[in-house]
């Protein structure tokens, strides 16, 4: 089998106009990056306002696992079979970051024969919009710098706001200032509150006015002092004027793909700009976009924080799962993943359920499970997942996307359409505005979680009283491990009566909302014993080799 490089590389893409042209729109409505990578300008998107939304489709999976379950694959793959059988779709999903590509995850443009193109520069620096949201962020950062240095009108005493950077690099998560000797650092930008900013934006007077609202340090009264008073936002903005601008590229298979923003979900809100997944609903009928991480963080962030924003509605949810990770979390270990074991398999299973549970429960949502399918899969396993699944009354439909194409989910695009037919989802959130930060967390915890009760350290206990004053209407964006339910990565499967462990909290007032530290979380990512940039290189034909 060919690598996902080779497969990349070996495509005939289609001019980007064409692309476009699929879905009427003009080429001087295009900003061009090349021949293959367009940005859909302001005037594109502002003439679509008057076109009826199409039916939009969460891709969310299971809780990850080193096996992987191949979620952004699947968004992939279910749009070409959407496509496929004769429907409108739009693939709508959120651009990599450098730290995972030169880290341990690598690449996030799919794999096998169901990925976007160009991947390469997709993976690498696309159209530079995560340059200019770090750009954004560290200019902030220079102008608070400054103003203490050139007398502090504004009494500036503790300095809340950080700087970023896409990249892995620990040894940047604490550093000093040398002119206050204050204590900060580094985050990764795809977990800055400007990242935050740009995908919930609605249009650049809203992404200016929330970049205003940034709360960056207090002064020794404890007043908060805000990123418009320093009149930072404007300068801001210009920075992230054309970035703001979603990007057009397209799959293996010519359908259109918007892919635009980054944030992660295990310490983010995980989903890709609103303004590219309005603009996709206005260009198609079915919209198919996915949430990081599995459904505990991702969908529950998306309904959350990105519908509760917006008003947007998940006309259905597709839980990917694989035979292989379900077995990881039924106790099986990485040696033995690809020799048949049904214990194993019927264990892990509770870790779907629990998302299925969670999705129709308490989300209001049909759910179609989505069987990501690996050469090991046995006949047997495959018969007792779907033999399971239909007894928490849903269907399981095995997918063949990665070797064969969107050929290999025309029946999860056939199920899936059908679903949508039967007009049976009845969607909420999960918690009211009104309700304290503390039963939010509380309902969070335990209703998506499985937890008993949350142990709050003596700092997040203080914060949360702090914040509970004036903020208590701001939805929960939660900060922990994708590899549990809980803030323990160890605690695989559907783990219960466990307590949720609450370090800290910070305010993103700009974005809208409080994020909440759980457990052992690293804003800035380190990298692995042996990352995946020791694989890639370019050659002498000035390709990249090694990308995956």
């Amino acid at each position: 089998m060919l690598s996902d490089i080779d497969i990349a590389q070996a495509a005939t893409l289609k001019p980007i106009v064409d692309i476009a042209q699929a879905l009427n729109i003009a080429s001087e409505d295009l900003i061009p990056y090349g021949h293959s990578i367009a940005k859909l300008s302001t005037h594109c998107i502002a003439k679509l306002n008057t076109k009826l939304n199409g039916k939009l489709v969460l891709v969310t999976a299971i809780s990850p696992t080193p096996a992987g379950e191949g979620k952004t694959t699947t968004t992939i793959g279910l749009a070409d079979a959407l496509n496929k059988i004769g429907k409108r779709a739009v693939v709508c999903i959120r651009e990599p970051s450098l730290g995972p590509v030169f880290g341990l995850k690598g690449g996030a443009t799919g794999g096998g024969y169901a990925q976007v193109v160009p991947m390469e520069n997709i993976n690498l620096h696309f159209t530079g919009d995560f340059h200019a949201i770090t750009a954004a962020n560290n200019l902030l950062a220079a102008l608070i710098d400054n103003h203490i240095h050139q007398g502090n009108a504004l009494g500036i005493d503790k300095v809340t706001w950080r700087r970023c950077l896409d990249m892995n690099d620990r040894a940047l998560r604490d550093v000093t200032i040398n002119q206050t000797h204050a204590n900060t650092g580094f985050d990764i930008t795809v977990a800055s509150e400007v990242m935050a900013i740009f995908c919930l934006a609605e249009d650049l007077i809203d992404l200016k006015q929330r970049l205003g609202n940034i709360q960056v340090a207090t002064n020794k009264i404890g007043k908060p002092i805000f990123a418009s008073d320093l009149q930072a936002h404007g300068a801001m903005t210009s920075l992230l004027k054309d970035a703001f601008q979603p990007n057009l590229v397209q799959t293996l298979e010519h359908t259109p793909a918007l892919i635009h923003g980054g944030p992660f979900a295990n310490i983010a809100h995980g989903c890709n700009s609103v303004v590219a997944t309005k603009a996709a609903l206005k260009l198609a009928d079915y919209v198919v976009t996915e949430a990081g991480f599995g459904a505990d963080l991702g969908a529950e962030k998306f309904i959350d924080i990105k519908c509760r924003q917006t008003g947007l509605q998940p006309d259905v949810v597709v839980i990917v799962a694989t035979v292989r990770a379900l077995k990881y979390h039924g106790g099986g270990d990485l040696t033995s993943l690809n020799v048949e074991n049904i214990a194993h398999l019927n264990a892990g299973i509770a870790n779907l359920k629990r998302h299925i549970d969670n999705c129709k429960t308490h989300f209001g949502l049909q759910v179609i499970i989505a069987i990501n399918h690996f050469s090991q899969d046995t006949l047997a396993e495959i018969h007792a997942l779907k033999i399971a699944v239909e007894q928490m009354d849903c269907e399981a439909i095995v997918c063949k996307h990665w070797a064969e194409g969107g050929a290999g989910a025309t029946e999860l695009a056939s199920a899936l359409v059908n679903t949508i037919n039967n007009g049976k989802t009845h969607f909420k959130l999960l918690y009211a505005d009104e309700i304290p930060l503390m039963q939010k967390l509380q309902t969070i915890a335990k209703k998506i979680y499985g937890a008993k009760d949350i142990l709050l350290s003596e700092k997040a206990a203080q914060k949360l009283a702090e914040l509970e004053q004036q903020y208590g209407h701001f939805p929960i964006c939660i900060a922990k491990t994708q590899y549990s339910f809980s803030s323990n990565p160890l605690l695989r499967g559907a783990p219960a009566e466990h307590s949720l462990e609450v370090q800290d909290l910070h305010l993103s007032r700009g974005a809208g909302f409080i994020v909440v530290i759980c457990g052992q979380i690293m804003k800035m990512p380190g990298l692995p014993k042996v990352p995946a940039s020791v694989r890639i290189d370019v050659n002498a034909a000035g390709h990249i080799v090694g990308l995956s």
